[in-house]
Formats: C-alpha cells, structure tokens, sequence
C-alpha cells in the first residue's frame, strides 16, 4: 500500500462522511481492466461488486451500510512478538506456490501484511510501540494515533476493501493476519480468496482432499465437512511437495515460499530422494511427457495438477520399455490423475514384447488412482503385475483400447482392482495365470474382442461385482486348472458364452447374474469342475449350464430360467451333481441328458418348460433323485433313444402330457416316485421301452395310471395305482410287462385293460375297488393270470371278451358287484350304469334293420325292447356302451331318458399323446 498516515485518512474519512457516504473510498488508482494497482503491480481484487464476503459458516456479510460498531476484544490477543509462532501453528508458513501465479511480489505481499498486523495490535508497552514504529511505513506519532488507527482497520475499513487488500497476502500472511482479530480472522478466511489461491498453486476446480495414505479424494466445496474447504485441502497437499511443468524455465525454487520447480519428472524424482528422504508429492502440471523411462522404488506421490478433468490434460508417453515401472521399495508410492501411453514404433525393430505401458514388479504395493492407460503395442500388456510380493492397488482407472490385454497378473502377484473401466482391448481384458491371485471389485469390463477375464494355468483371484459384458468371447474363461472365485457379478450379453470352465479348470461362482448370452450362459468341459452355486441363469439365446466332454461340477442352489434351449444340458460322459436348482420356464426343456452323460440330479424343481421337464437318452444314465418336476407342457421325465438312469423319489406332477414316458429301448429304474395329475397319463412305455417301475404311486392322472403299448415290455412291481381318472394299467398294441405284486384300486375305468395282440403277465397282484371291471382282455389279447386277487369291483372281476383265452391259474376272483349282469337281468339299458364314459363288457348286437354299422353296438335289453322285431345280428361279448341308449341312432331308446350327447362307441381308452423328439446338441 502507499505510504500514508492513519491521521490523514482518518480526516479523509471524516470529510467524506460529511457529505453524507457510507463508503470509504482508500486512496488507490485502479487500472484500465478494473484491477488495483498497489506498488507498481495489478491484482484483480477477490471480492465482487455487492461488497460481502463469505464467513466460514458459509453466511455472507454485507458492507452496503456501514455502521460503527465497537472494537473486538482484544486483552486475549498475543503479543506480536509471539503472534508468527500462533499463525503457523496450525498451518505451515512455507506453503508453495509456484512463481508464475499472478501475484504481488512478496516484499509488497509481507509489508502489507505487517502494516495489517502492526496496526492493529494496541501498544501494550514502550518496546512495543517502537517495534511498532519501525516495521511500518506508516508514520504514528503517539499512542492515541496508534490506537485510532488500529480501531479504523478493524471496525471502520469496508469489508470490501479488506478483501482486496487480503488478496495480495500469500497464505502464510493470511494466517497470521486471521489471528489479529475475529473480524479479520472471519475475512482472511474468505472461501473465494483461498480459492484464487489455491489455484494458482494446484490448478484443481474442485478441493483435493489427501484423506489418508496413498489416497486422495476431490470433495466438492458443497459436499465437504470443512468451513473452508480450499483453505483445508491447501493444507493438507503443500507439506513436502514440488512440481514439474513442460517446458518451464523459471527457478528451481520459489525464493518466498522455496518450493521446487522443475521440468522433467526425473529431475523431481531425484531431488525428493536427495533432499525429502521420501514421502514426498509430485505435483504433474498440464502437458506431455515423453521419452522419460520412470522406475519408481521410493513411497514418492506422482499426481496430476490441472483443472477439468486432469487425467486428460496430464499425459506421460514412452515408446521402448516401460512407461511407468513400480520396484521393489515402492511399498506405499502413489500415481494418479495422469495418462499413461505405451506407443511402440510399429516400424522398429527394438524388441519390445516383455514391456509394458504400466509396470508392477516384486515386493512392492503402489496405488494407482484415477489414470487412463493406453497401449499400441500388439503385444504384452497395458498393465502387468507380476512376481510374489507385487501387491498394487489400482482403482478408478480406465485401461481401455488397447492393442493387447488389457490387465496382466502372473507369477504369484496379487493386487487390488477396484472400480476400473477395461473395455474394447484387442485381446483378454484381465490375464491371470500363473498362481497369482488378485482382488477385482466393481470393474467394468465390457466390448472386448476376446475373452472379458482369463485366468489360466493355476490362475487365482477373486472377483466380487464386476459388470461384464459383450465380449467377443466368453466373459469369463476358465482353464488348466485355474481356480478363481467369482462372487455377486454380472455376465450377460456375451457373443458367445457367459463362464467357459475346460481343460481341468475349477473355480467358484456364487451369487452371480449370468443372462442373455448368445450361447450357453455356462460351459464346462474337458474333465474341469467348477462349483455353480445360488447364480440366476436366465434369457440365454441357446442353454443355460451345458455341461460336456467329460465335465464334472457341482450346479447347486441356482435359478435358471427363459433360456432358448435346456436350462441344464449334460452328454458327452460328463458327470455333474445338480441339486436345489429351480429349472423353469424355459423354451426348450428343463434338464436334457444325452449321448452317454450322467450325473447325480437331486432335489431340484423343474417345472413349468416348454418341452420335457427331463430328457434322457442315447446311452444316459443318470440319477434324478427327489426332485419336483411340474408344471410342464409336456411330459415330466422322458426316456427314449437307449436313455437309462434311475429316477428315484420325486415327485411328478401336472404335466400336458404323460408324467414319464419311455420308449426306444430305454430301461431306466423308476422307483420310489409319486406320479400325479398328469393331463395325458401317469407313465406311458411305448415303441420298444423296458423300464422297471417299483414302489410308485401313481394316482389321479387323467388317463390311464401305466400306459404299456407296442411292443414294450416293462416290469412293475409293488407299485401302487389308484384314483385315476380313467383306467388303472393299460396294455395294447402287442404290449406286454410283467405286473408283480402292484395294488390297483379306485380307478375310473378297468383296474387292468388288456387289448390288440398284447400278452402281458399280471402275478400276485390285487386289484380292487374299480368303478369298473377289475381286469379286461379284449381284441384278440390274451395273458398269463397267476395268483391276484380281484375283488370289489363294480362291472366284474375278469372280464373277458370273445375269443379271448388268457393263462389264468391260482387267482381269488371275490365279492365283485356284477353290476352288469344285474343291470341285463333287471332289463335296464347298459348306457344307463355307463354312460358314455365306461365300456362294460357284455354282449352287443346290430340292428339291420336300423342300419347301424360296425361303431355302433346296441345292449341286449335295448335288442329286446327298443329293436323288437328288427331284423338283429349278434356282434361278439366285448367292451361297449349302448348307442340306442346314449341316443346317437334314429330311434329314441325307450328305456332310457332323453338322448345325451355323444360320439360313437369306444372301444379302448382314447390313445395317449406322445412326446416329440427334438435333438438339440
């Protein structure tokens, strides 16, 4: 400031109050551009034009009226002899900022603040006012001056104009000067003052917060828990720092706050090893840094100055070897806000295939924070981390583009990755081989042209919610015995596969989203065995977990669904364990077994799928044990093609079709099962089938209980099949069986309904309580009856028809209702103890003279009644209901009521619905 005495402002002052202004005008000339001009040098003022300034509350004071108010206390102030030593307590005078910044020069900054200070310190004693005296350029003839003019620069001088003058200060000065007074302290303390300066030193738009070791935080100013958030952040990063600026040509060292400049990055990383035994901060300043080959071995901080986004405006690029090389002794260096390139001469003949753009060597643990790394080459790595004891921590990077892979971790490194961006590289996102054994969290890894993460050759780590997408290849690839755990990720849109696990590779993935991939959203093959456990697999455009080659795992806990083909698919010798999974709704089929797969398939719930629940064939031989499979659109468990297996204890249950159907040579074990509600039937054997069906109940099925038919032989024994809505056990078609101790009972139609050349043996079976016959043999059938017992059935015990002459010994035939046979002899019609829904067997005849035809077979009563006279033919004793009496010839019948609805007759149950066979590898 100019040199003035206190007096002669005071006048001013009071003149130009006198003529009525609130303001005090201070007797300085502003530029042309607005700036004041102090000492020969321009500053733009900090303040705006309203003339408040912000508390560190975050309240703003206005100078618009000024009002006298009285002094601050002052009695608890410190002396000035001890006034530098209370400044500097909380904040270290040295704080740097670089030479170039717009600011006064610093003898003009430091008199301004001593009159600032000396002025407002009262006169405690003699020596004080000397010293008073002689560190001012003010001219203070006595006491009452001295006192006059600290009370103007405390309570009188506009906020406004406080400011301004405050703006000259370094950040030193205005620490001091906020230990004068309340007021002082609230204006030193301005937030836009230390904005302005922390700016000029670090170049960042938003406070950069070092919040902990080897970690650094932008906290926006609204955001943060300090009332001056520049203020806070400023001391927190100038303690041991210096910086480098491209091309700068100033002083090594700031002469007023001796902070360190220099050029290139290595002269600044040799001068923290000469002169800050380490820990010290490299501030990198807007620009490129070429050629410089960086080997770090020291706890040194490198991290880029500059505003927006500083990654981008910091750029550090290497042609031959490394960019950047962390070796042993860099436990706890720091690198962040840069851009690294790796940007060999395609042309060269340097070889550079084991170098790196990022490079990460034994014993040692950086973090890399916020960098965006690039690299040319068609070889390596961008990044490699490699050897026991490489441990960084790389997190918030952006490793994208690359010619290469992306992140390499090998030779038994380990690592933190954490909230990376890896995407579009030409080869694998993240390599792990080799016993290594990262953390990766949260990473993004995405549009790769290869694979999104391979680990191999007894490859580690464990990687916990990472988004991985639209990978060229699988998102995750597994193989040679790598082992890594997978937790809480999400695989989807891959263009091939979602996990491929081959060539004896293991791993863990849990709790996983694995969907929408263009193949199967799990492959595992080639003798590997990996465990699947609690993942949701679902929308796969093909299956959900295919399983072949020799693949092994265990698929447990899973929910798989909408997938096109099978939710789980097993062939080719593989041997999983599948358990606890949900298998549901898919297009194809639930879980389909083929050429020569097995497996241990327990306790899941398959239900609701397009086609079969389960398929099993061409050689299988798995094991389905305690499952429910429901619900579907078509049969529940189907063998066919030479499929075996056992299929023990599940329960199976409302299905569009047949519960289990078997055909083509197929002989599974089915025992233990409860076989229920299916829309079609319980069990159909059919085309060839064997099977042994032991221990089932099999009951309340639409359609017969056990379907046998063409040529099928199957063996069922102490099975239990009742409350079915048609017939119990069904054999037609040169069907035969061996029937063993079963009980059957309750059926709607015949307890066993033999017909069309089939020859099966019923042994030691009993047949009981049907609401029909108990055992029908028709149309030129015949079979071997030893031993049962066929009671308490309502149309008869055994029913047999014309020309039938079954092997029948040691049978108990008892206590059977013959409703039949007293229904002729109490000259009822037939239809009227039928309907149309139940066949008694008994004799029927045709009316010539009616011109029924060969459907059609009138009860003999009606022929007595309804037809006497006419010209009648006996036709055979066989399976029938009376079409006179169901109404469906010209002439009402007379002996029973109005004509019912009804078709012609039915001379077997209605045939069941087989499954279809789709082949699908």
């Amino acid at each position: 400031m100019p040199s003035a005495s206190f007096s002669s402002t005071r006048s001013y002052t009071r003149r130009t109050r006198r003529k009525g202004s609130n303001r005090l005008p201070i007797p300085s000339r502003t530029s042309n551009s607005g700036g004041v001009v102090e000492a020969g040098v321009t500053c733009e003022p900090l303040v705006a034009a309203s003339g408040s300034y912000a508390t560190p509350g975050g309240a703003s004071t206005s100078t618009s009226s000024f009002q006298h108010v009285p002094p601050y206390d002052l009695r608890g102030r410190k002396s000035p002899l001890h006034l530098h030593d209370a400044s500097t307590a909380g904040f270290n005078a040295t704080a740097p900022v670089h030479p170039t910044a717009t600011r006064p020069t610093s003898p003009t900054a430091s008199a301004t603040a001593s009159v600032l200070q000396s002025a407002a310190t009262p006169p405690l004693s003699q020596p004080a006012r000397k010293r008073l005296r002689r560190n001012t350029s003010c001219t203070i003839t006595s006491s009452d001056n001295s006192n006059s003019a600290a009370h103007y620069l405390q309570c009188e001088l506009p906020d406004e104009v406080m400011l301004t003058i405050f703006s000259y200060l370094y950040e030193q000065d205005l620490c001091r000067i906020a230990q004068v007074c309340k007021r002082f302290q609230a204006i030193a303390n301005d937030n836009n003052l230390w904005k302005r300066l922390y700016q000029s030193v670090f170049e960042y738009d938003t406070p950069l917060f070092h919040t902990e070791n080897s970690r650094f935080d932008f906290i926006p100013f609204e955001e943060s828990e300090h009332h001056n958030p520049w203020k806070e952040s400023f001391r927190q990063l100038k303690k041991r720092c210096l910086h480098v600026r491209p091309h700068y040509n100033g002083t090594a060292k700031d002469p007023i706050r001796r902070m360190p400049h220099f050029e290139t990055i290595q002269a600044g990383l040799d001068h923290a090893d000469e002169h800050l035994n380490g820990g010290a901060k490299i501030f990198l300043h807007p620009g490129t840094y070429r050629g410089e080959f960086l080997v770090i071995d020291s706890d040194i901080t490198l991290i880029g100055a500059a505003p927006g986004v500083v990654a981008d405006a910091v750029i550090l690029e290497r042609e031959t070897e490394s960019t950047v090389m962390f070796v042993e002794g860099a436990k706890s260096a720091y690198l962040g806000h840069v851009t690294l390139k790796f940007t060999p001469n395609v042309t060269s003949t340097v070889p550079h295939h084991k170098h790196f753009c990022l490079e990460v060597g034994e014993n040692c643990s950086p973090t890399i924070d916020h960098c965006i790394i690039r690299s040319s080459s068609v070889v390596g790595a961008a990044v490699c981390v490699s050897g026991a004891g490489a441990n960084p921590r790389i997190h918030h990077c952006d490793v994208s583009d690359c010619e290469n892979v992306g992140i390499y971790v090998t030779d038994h490194a380990q690592g933190t990755f954490e909230d990376n961006e890896i995407c579009r590289n030409a080869l694998a996102g993240v390599w792990v081989k080799n016993h290594a054994n990262p953390v990766m969290r949260r990473n993004h890894i995405h549009h790769g042209r290869d694979v999104g993460i391979f680990t191999f050759d007894n490859g580690l780590g464990f990687f916990e919610a990472n988004d991985i997408h639209n990978n060229r290849i699988a998102g995750f690839e597994v193989k040679a015995g790598a082992n890594p755990s997978v937790v809480q990720c999400e695989i989807h849109h891959g263009q091939t596969g979602g996990i491929y696990v081959h060539e004896n590779g293991l791993g863990q993935f849990i709790d996983n989203r694995i969907h929408s991939n263009n193949f199967a959203g799990v492959w595992i093959t080639s003798n590997s065995n990996p465990t699947i456990r609690r993942n949701d697999i679902y929308n796969g455009h093909q299956g959900g977990v295919y399983i072949f080659g020799e693949g092994r795992g265990l698929i447990e806990h899973n929910n798989i669904y909408g997938n096109a083909l099978a939710g789980i698919q097993i062939r080719t010798n593989s041997d999983p364990i599948v358990r606890h999974n949900k298998i549901h709704h898919g297009q194809h089929g639930g879980i389909y077994v083929h050429e020569k797969g097995a497996g241990l398939v327990e306790e899941n719930e398959v239900y609701a799928n397009t086609l079969a629940g389960v398929w099993i064939t061409t050689g299988s031989t798995p094991v389905l044990r305690r499952n429910r499979i429901h619900s579907g659109k078509q049969v529940g468990v189907y063998f066919y093609d030479n499929g075996h297996g056992k299929l023990e204890d599940n329960d199976i249950f409302n299905h569009l079709y047949s519960g289990v159907q078997i055909r083509t040579g197929s002989n599974p074990i089915i025992k233990g099962n409860k076989i229920w509600g299916g829309q079609n039937g319980g069990v159909l054997v059919y085309n060839g089938g064997l099977g042994v069906l032991e221990q089932n109940e099999i009951f309340d099925n639409a359609m017969a209980g056990v379907w046998i038919k063409t040529d099928s032989n199957p063996t069922l024994k102490r099975n239990k099949i009742y409350d079915g809505r048609d017939g119990g056990i069904c054999i037609f078609n040169g069907g035969k069986g061996n029937l063993e101790e079963n009980e059957i009972f309750r059926n709607a139609q015949a307890g066993v309904l033999i017909s069309t050349q089939s020859h099966p043996t019923l042994r030691r079976n009993r047949i009981f309580d049907g609401l029909a016959a108990g055992v029908e043999i028709t149309n030129n059938a015949t079979a071997t009856l030893d031993s049962n017992q066929i009671f308490n059935n309502r149309f008869g015990g055994l029913c047999l028809a014309s020309g039938v002459q079954p092997i029948v010994r040691c049978n108990k035939i008892f206590s059977n209702q013959d409703a039949v046979e007293k229904a002729v002899a109490n000259g009822q019609c037939l239809y009227k103890i039928s309907s149309y829904t139940s066949f008694p067997m008994h004799d029927f005849y045709r009316c010539q003279t009616c011109n029924t035809t060969d459907r059609n077979a009138i009860c003999v009563n009606c022929i007595k009644t309804c037809h006497a006279g006419h010209d009648v033919e006996f036709i055979r004793h066989d399976r029938f209901f009376c079409d006179c009496g169901a109404g469906t010839l010209n002439n009402q019948c007379q002996l029973q009521g109005e004509p019912t609805q009804d078709t012609d007759t039915l001379y077997d149950s209605a045939a069941p619905i087989e499954s279809h066979t789709l082949m699908v590898n």
